[in-house]
């Protein structure tokens, strides 16, 4: 799979393509119904397969303080969407500019003057353009005075509930994993690499590896008992994390940081891979670092109770 960073270094990659376009935050198993179609279709018009993305995602980009939670990095969407067996993924920048893009100039200088798209599929409540005046509707119109086929993909529902980001954020919010693993199709999980981070945890008897979320507000808030795997030499171990913005020390930026139990090695610039099993609680602030030090070895003692019951 190759990634395009913005339709202007869209060169000579290929001449038509089949596309969809969106956020896929999460890359649900909605997304992945979708996705799996357009390359069904790819394969039936003998034709690359490309997956538009925004970043940052439109709501971020116009109301940053009051946007959703986001489920997944840019990374991670790259990741999964690779996994699926899409050929390209263009990248978006999410800018002043192109918000203030007609729908219309969208579809006939982009979609099909210079993507030349041959079959387009979308989510059924997706929007575009400015003041989102986009959608299938509009697509069909052009599609009927164009050479390309339109098609929208209807609402994807497990049990009675609608498959969304909204859906999957909410299962998260009520740390119920097993509803999200059923809308992801997977397990929740947020990777990233290793950072330095401030040794406080270290001072404080439990050292821990800091990932930077590369998202303002994360979807999950307080102290869990995680499963990690290293992806860089396949090593799993178990331990406890924190996700929060560690208001105990006045932190501005929301972190992961996770103790990984019998582990002493060093693991700077290694990519790990967290799983969320069980909350054990919520984030708060302490009063002083001796209490947050014995919160932290109730929380080891909490999560190694946990583990060895699911092991047993």
């Amino acid at each position: 799979m190759k990634i395009i960073r913005g339709i202007a270094n869209l060169k000579n990659q290929f001449s038509q393509c089949v596309l969809t376009l969106g956020n896929f935050d999460g890359v649900h198993l909605g997304h992945q119904r979708l996705i799996n179609h357009l390359i069904k279709n790819g394969k039936k018009l003998n034709l690359p397969t490309v997956v538009m993305l925004f970043e940052p995602q439109p709501l971020e980009f116009f109301n940053q303080d009051n946007a959703p939670s986001r489920l997944t990095s840019f990374q991670e969407k790259i990741i999964f969407i690779e996994k699926l067996g899409i050929d390209y993924i263009i990248a978006v920048p999410f800018t002043q500019t192109f918000a203030n893009m007609s729908a219309d100039h969208f579809i006939q200088d982009w979609l099909i003057n210079k993507l030349q798209a041959q079959y387009i599929t979308i989510g059924d409540d997706f929007r575009f353009g400015f003041n989102r005046k986009g959608d299938i509707n509009l697509l069909q119109q052009y599609a009927q005075n164009n050479t390309f086929f339109v098609e929208s993909m209807p609402t994807f529902v497990w049990e009675n509930l609608r498959i969304s980001s909204t859906a999957v954020r909410h299962a998260l919010s009520n740390s119920d994993f097993q509803l999200t693993h059923c809308l992801l199709g997977r397990d929740y999980t947020i990777q990233g690499r290793v950072i330095r981070g401030n040794a406080l945890a270290r001072q404080l008897g439990f050292p821990t590896a800091n990932i930077h979320l590369h998202r303002k507000k994360p979807a999950l808030q307080g102290v869990y008992f995680v499963k990690v795997k290293n992806i860089c030499n396949n090593q799993c171990y178990v331990g406890v994390a924190n996700i929060g913005m560690r208001p105990t020390i006045q932190g501005k930026t929301a972190i992961l940081e996770v103790n990984l139990f019998d582990f002493s090695g060093d693991i700077y610039g290694q990519y790990l891979e967290v799983m969320f099993v069980e909350k054990l609680r919520d984030e708060k602030k302490f009063d002083s670092l001796v209490a947050l030090k014995e919160q932290i070895a109730q929380d080891v003692c909490t999560a190694k109770k946990i583990s060895a019951k699911l092991t047993n």
